[in-house]
């Protein structure tokens, strides 16, 4: 069973702001809890919303409580909840600021503002992974902010923030920034920093180092690191050496063309990763990432997917290619079953689809076309159109996830169903203001899935 939800509340009928790059927070404790983000502006006030539902994703609200309200509310907002306890944890770009912060809240319906752990300039990109462990009877919250930052030296710049018990403790609540590229670089890695963690306390991490660069002409690796102790080893993330040049950290591909900031589909391309780890198995990882292919001649996109059965050392060849496309997004659920979520350019649409395999792509996987619509409409106004990532959550058996994308009411824009709570004709494919009446001009919103096991 799936469902589809425009985030949009009725209350909000009026916008047409482009309310892209998605992200998405489920309470393990209580799946029906959740946290969803965007680019989307408060009406007013210093303070930038999250959405809310606490329904399973029926219907969403907002709260106004992360600091900084700017020209699309946050800059980049990612978050997460602990395995326990309720905690919510967020990494933004402050709206008004641009500074990174991580915050955190133990009420996230609550009106109250988050707290604010870290604030540092000179970022971009956070992404927030948590988990909690129990310690001498008491659960700890263990919780990783993937970063660049720019403030590090010698341009490796690929850096994890995290915290051993973030819940409860004031600023900084044990947070440190952990530099993760062992490298020299072209003068900065790129900007996803992504994690994944095993209940066990076994956590990956994936990066673009980018080795070699000639204006927007880029050569990356894609290095995977881990850290067997929740982050906590001597060490950090430092278990992993390469086999070739006897450096920290795996070079699961090596020198991958890429031209960052090229556009496609009015959306810019050059910083696609994703990681995530099988909860049955902590040494099956499973890691995708994009380049173009025929280096600097090449005029694809493509989306690789590769796995890892022994702990990250070694790497199969891609077990899913697919040419022009962005935005992956891994997750496996508790029976092993991979969801990779994505979206595709056809050359005249954007088409969102969610894959589901439990053999590794071994038979062709079941597949979700969650919405497809034109790419030319709306025109773009800023950077990132639909957005530089999406998210997918697997908790126990099911898939929950977010995306962005043209709002047009067209039934034929939503192959599996979907359900909006904005005001809409759907005869006439129109979008009606708060009074139901008056149109409104199509935009991108942020949608919500649900993917129920059967």
């Amino acid at each position: 069973m799936i469902r589809i939800v425009n985030m949009i509340p009725a209350s909000l009928s009026g916008e047409s702001s482009q309310d892209s790059e998605p992200n998405i927070a489920i309470n393990p404790e209580n799946p029906t809890d959740m946290v969803g983000t965007a680019f989307t502006r408060a009406m007013g006030g210093g303070f930038a919303p999250i959405y809310v539902s606490t329904n399973g994703g029926a219907t969403w609200s907002l709260r106004n409580v992360v600091p900084g309200n700017g020209s699309a509310g946050t800059g980049d907002i990612s978050v997460g909840f602990a395995t326990s306890g309720g905690v919510l944890y967020a990494g933004t770009l402050n709206g008004s600021t641009g500074h990174l912060q991580i915050l955190r809240t133990g009420g996230f319906t609550s009106t109250t503002p988050m707290t604010v752990l870290v604030d540092r300039a000179s970022e971009d990109q956070p992404w927030v992974v948590a988990g909690s462990v129990v310690v001498g009877g008491l659960s700890r919250d263990r919780v990783f902010v993937g970063n660049n930052d720019f403030n590090q030296t010698n341009g490796r710049t690929a850096t994890i923030d995290t915290s051993a018990d973030a819940a409860t403790a004031p600023a900084p609540a044990g947070f440190v920034a952990r530099v993760v590229e062992r490298r020299a670089t072209a003068g900065q890695d790129g900007p996803p920093i992504r994690v994944a963690v095993h209940p066990s306390g076994v956590v990956y991490g994936a990066l673009h180092r980018w080795q070699t660069a000639n204006g927007s002409n880029i050569t990356m690796d894609i290095v995977v690191i881990r850290d067997d102790v929740w982050g906590t080893s001597a060490s950090p993330f430092s278990v992993l050496v390469d086999s070739g040049d006897g450096r920290i950290g795996q070079r699961a591909v090596r020198g991958r063309f890429i031209r960052f900031n090229d556009t496609m589909g009015q959306e810019r391309i050059g910083g696609d990763l994703a990681i995530a780890v099988d909860p049955t198995s902590a040494s099956t990882v499973y890691l995708a990432w994009c380049d173009r292919i025929g280096g600097s001649a090449g005029t694809d996109w493509t989306l690789h997917v590769r796995r890892s059965t022994d702990s990250g050392q070694t790497w199969s060849n891609d077990l899913r290619t697919i040419t022009n496309a962005k935005n992956p997004a891994l997750a496996v659920n508790a029976e092993g079953t991979v969801g990779f979520l994505f979206q595709q350019f056809t050359g005249i649409r954007w088409v969102t689809q969610l894959e589901l395999t439990a053999n590794a792509w071994a038979s062709p996987a079941e597949t979700v076309v969650l919405h497809t619509a034109p790419s030319h409409a709306p025109a773009r106004r800023f950077f990132p159109y639909i957005g530089d990532y999406v998210r997918l959550i697997a908790i126990e058996s099911d898939f929950y996830g977010v995306f962005c994308g043209n709002n047009t009411p067209n039934p034929a824009n939503y192959p599996s169903g979907v359900t909006f709570q904005r005001f809409a004709d759907w005869t006439t494919h129109t979008l009606l203001n708060t009074d139901n009446v008056t149109p409104v001009a199509a935009s991108i919103d942020p949608y919500f899935f649900h993917w129920a096991h059967p």
